[in-house]
C-alpha cells in the first residue's frame, strides 16, 4: 500500500516550481487551520462560543471564535519572514509585520472564521485566505488591491465532521484531510473538478423579496421542476457559511449564489461578501476546477479592487449555471 502524500509532499512534487518561501508560507497556513480545527473541535470545552462584545469594520457583531482565530492567523505567521503584510476580515486595516521580524515576499488576506454564526450550533465553519506578491516599497492598505488573477495561492480549510484544507496554487484543485492522529494533512482528494452541470442551487431564500430579476428568473425556473424549462428537478441547499456551500459544490456541482439585491442596493452596498476575503480567493479555487466565478455582470478575477473591505456580488459553481444566470443579466440590462 502506497502512503500517504502530505500537503507539503503534493506541493513539492506537483509544483516542483513553487518557489520555497511560497510553499513554507502555505505549510503556516497550514499549521494556523490545525490550531484552529483544534478549537473549533474542543467548542464549549475550549471557552471559545458565544459573542464577542466587538464589532469588525463592517458593523458586524464578531463571535469569540473570530477574534481567537484572527489572532492565531497572526500569531502563527507574522514572524516567518515569508510575509510582507497581512489584510483580514476582522481587522480595519492590514497588520504590517513588525520591524523585528525578517520581511518576506508575499502578502495575505483572509476571513479567519466564515460562518461563525454557525458556531454555537455545531454547525459547519471554515478559514478562506489569498496569496499574492507583495509589491516592491512600504507595504500599505493599497498594497493589498490586486485583482483575484493576480493570485499565486488561495484556498480554505472546512471545519466539520473532517477538517480539510482545499487549495490551488495555479495549477488545478487538491483536498487535503486532515489526520488527527498525525496532525498532518493528507491528499484525500486530487484534481477536484466541479461538475459542468448541476441540479441543485445554494442561495438564502429569506431574500426572495429582494431579489433582482435576473436571479429571481434563474431560481423561479428551478423550482418549476421537472415540468419547467429547465426539464429537470432541482434541490436547494443552503448551510450558512460560504466555505460549506462551495465546498458541496465542488464535491458534487452546483451553483452558489449571493447576488446583488433590493435590500443591499437601498443600503448602498454592492454585494454581500467581501471581494479580498472570499469571492477572490474562492473565484480562483472555482475556476481551477473547471468552474466559473461572476458577478453576474462581470469575472470576479478581473474585478480591480477600490478598497480592502470592497463587497461584491457573487455567483459561482457549475459552468453552464453561472453562464446561464449571466445570460439572464444581460438580457435584463
Amino acid at each position: 500500500m502506497n502512503s500517504p502524500v502530505s500537503l507539503k509532499q503534493q506541493l513539492l512534487t506537483s509544483n516542483s516550481d513553487l518557489p520555497p518561501n511560497l510553499v513554507a508560507l502555505i505549510d503556516d497556513v497550514a499549521s494556523a487551520c490545525r490550531n484552529i480545527s483544534a478549537l473549533v473541535t474542543r467548542g464549549a470545552m475550549a471557552g471559545v462560543l458565544g459573542d464577542a462584545g466587538s464589532e469588525n469594520v463592517q458593523g458586524e457583531g464578531q463571535k469569540k471564535l473570530d477574534v481567537i482565530s484572527n489572532d492565531v492567523f497572526i500569531d502563527k505567521l507574522q514572524w516567518s519572514g515569508n510575509l510582507a503584510g497581512m489584510a483580514s476580515e476582522e481587522m480595519d486595516d492590514m497588520h504590517p509585520i513588525p520591524a523585528a521580524f525578517t520581511r518576506g515576499d508575499y502578502l495575505i488576506t483572509f476571513d479567519p472564521l466564515d460562518g461563525s454564526s454557525n458556531i454555537d450550533v455545531n454547525g459547519s465553519v471554515g478559514t478562506i485566505f489569498s496569496i499574492m506578491q507583495a509589491p516592491a516599497g512600504d507595504v500599505n492598505n493599497s498594497s493589498f488591491l490586486q485583482p483575484g488573477n493576480r493570485q499565486v495561492c488561495a484556498g480554505y480549510c472546512l471545519y466539520s465532521s473532517a477538517s480539510m484544507l482545499v487549495l490551488t496554487t495555479g495549477n488545478g484543485v487538491d483536498g487535503f484531510t486532515l489526520d488527527v492522529s498525525s496532525g498532518e494533512f493528507l491528499l484525500t482528494h486530487a484534481d477536484i473538478r466541479v461538475p459542468a452541470e448541476t441540479s441543485e442551487f445554494s442561495i438564502n431564500a429569506a431574500y426572495t423579496r429582494h431579489w433582482f430579476a435576473p436571479v429571481k428568473r434563474y431560481i423561479d425556473e428551478a423550482l418549476l421542476g421537472s415540468e419547467g424549462p429547465r426539464g429537470r428537478n432541482f434541490n436547494m441547499r443552503w448551510a450558512g457559511s460560504m466555505v460549506g456551500d462551495v465546498h458541496r459544490i465542488l464535491m458534487r456541482g452546483g451553483v452558489f449564489m449571493y447576488p446583488a439585491d433590493k435590500k443591499l442596493a437601498a443600503d448602498n452596498k454592492a454585494g454581500k461578501l467581501r471581494l479580498l476575503y472570499e469571492a477572490s480567493p474562492m473565484g480562483m479555487l472555482m475556476e481551477q476546477a473547471g468552474g466559473l466565478a461572476s458577478t453576474g455582470n462581470e469575472r470576479i478575477l478581473d474585478i480591480q479592487p477600490d478598497s480592502l473591505h470592497q463587497r461584491v456580488p457573487v455567483i459561482m459553481g457549475s459552468a453552464t449555471e453561472v453562464e446561464l444566470v449571466d445570460s439572464y443579466h444581460s438580457e435584463a440590462s
